[in-house]
């Protein structure tokens, strides 16, 4: 399905059509829509089962306390990423040398997981998310992370700090039924995994289509109010990969076809997001465009929990970035620009900067000081 009116539908319409294939399995060679549902996947859940571990999480991304307090780390990752690309000279990557760590120093100060830990959940997304892992492939990616986390949830519950994987912990006993060690670690594995990379790359794509069009740029750096529309416009155009799969629970339709009970429906998020019937002229990345409905976050239960930290991740970032390096250019023909391949992902693999403007850097907090604990190596009785 690709119509934007049918889309919403579906995704609104939990009742009827289910998520427990699973979000991505037209693409992933891991992934098996047959496969029994396992304790703690709940992604692939539904009704109560599926809210409960919503609400077990909700309040650690998207309360407005919660996210007060994460606006000082991203604010401090971005202004030191942003004078490490003024110190390395041009041309400067906003995708792997920005974005990329960003968003890596958020959501793993969020959880509570130590920069210097990030290989951990970067190789299990690159399992997760890649098109030609099988299954023991998948395993071996985010069996290291499983393990790591285990250890973490066993060390919060002693000595916890101000960490949603502390509080999550700590709540855990009073939920109805109580979460378990297994719940509490897949939790925070899907934490660390889908939103790193996706927000990164909807914020790397976005840049992209910035730099091809300066007069939408320029209208950013002297408007700073437009940066928060701009930021659902950049995921109206570039949020959603690949599109999701939807299994109907009965017999019903939809845009007037019949859909049988057990068939597989696949939601082109993107394609929804570009048709002309919900946006006018929607191939372009419009700075003054209200983009609201836009379902580049999802729509309905199943939407996405983590949507307002990227927002504020986001927000940041491109308030900085038209702040700081108010006229950037692309370093590369577009045509040269390299896209990822591979993965479900979908976005530039490279953004090549050719900065200017850019401010010498400023003297701040190293991305691996930003977030507590001590990383895997510097633990006591670890080898180096």
């Amino acid at each position: 399905m690709s119509r934007y009116a049918d889309v919403r539908e579906i995704l609104g319409g939990a009742e009827r059509f289910s998520s427990r294939p699973g979000q991505v399995v037209h693409l992933m060679a891991h992934a098996d829509p047959e496969r029994p549902i396992g304790k703690g996947e709940f992604t692939r859940m539904d009704g109560p089962d599926y809210q409960r571990f919503r609400r077990h999480m909700g309040p650690e991304v998207s309360s407005p306390r919660r996210l007060a307090k994460l606006r000082p780390l991203v604010r401090a990752a971005v202004d030191e990423r942003i004078g490490a690309l003024a110190d390395a000279g041009p041309p400067a990557d906003l995708y792997q040398d920005f974005a990329i760590p960003v968003t890596t120093a958020s959501f793993g100060g969020l959880v509570g997981v130590p920069y210097a830990d990030r290989d951990l959940f970067h190789r299990a997304a690159s399992g997760v998310f890649s098109d030609v892992t099988d299954q023991v492939q998948l395993a071996a990616a985010v069996r290291p992370l499983q393990g790591y986390l285990f250890e973490l949830v066993r060390r919060r519950r002693i000595e916890p700090e101000d960490d949603a994987l502390s509080r999550m912990v700590a709540r855990a006993p009073s939920a109805e039924p109580p979460f378990s060690d297994v719940e509490l670690v897949a939790m925070s594995a899907v934490m660390l995994v889908a939103g790193f990379d996706s927000t990164a790359t909807a914020l790397a794509h976005g840049v992209l289509a910035l730099l091809t069009d300066p007069d939408q740029w320029a209208r950013l750096r002297d408007d700073p109010s437009l940066v928060p529309g701009t930021v659902e416009e950049m995921v109206r155009l570039f949020g959603g990969g690949a599109g999701i799969v939807r299994e109907a629970t009965t017999d019903t339709g939809i845009g007037g076809h019949p859909v049988a009970e057990g068939d597989y429906i696949i939601l082109a998020i993107q394609s929804a997001n570009h048709d002309p019937e919900a946006f006018d002229d929607p191939g372009r990345l419009d700075v003054a465009r209200d983009a609201e409905g836009h379902l580049g976050f999802g729509h309905g239960t199943h939407q996405c929990f983590g949507q307002q930290t990227a927002r504020l991740e986001l927000t940041v970032a491109l308030e900085a970035l038209a702040r700081r390096v108010p006229s950037p250019r692309l370093a590369a023909p577009l045509a040269d620009v390299p896209f990822k391949t591979g993965t479900s992902v979908v976005g530039p693999e490279r953004v090549p900067v050719a900065k200017a403007g850019c401010p010498a850097r400023r003297r701040g907090t190293p991305l691996g000081a930003l977030t507590r604990g001590p990383a895997r190596h510097e633990r006591p009785g670890e080898p180096p």
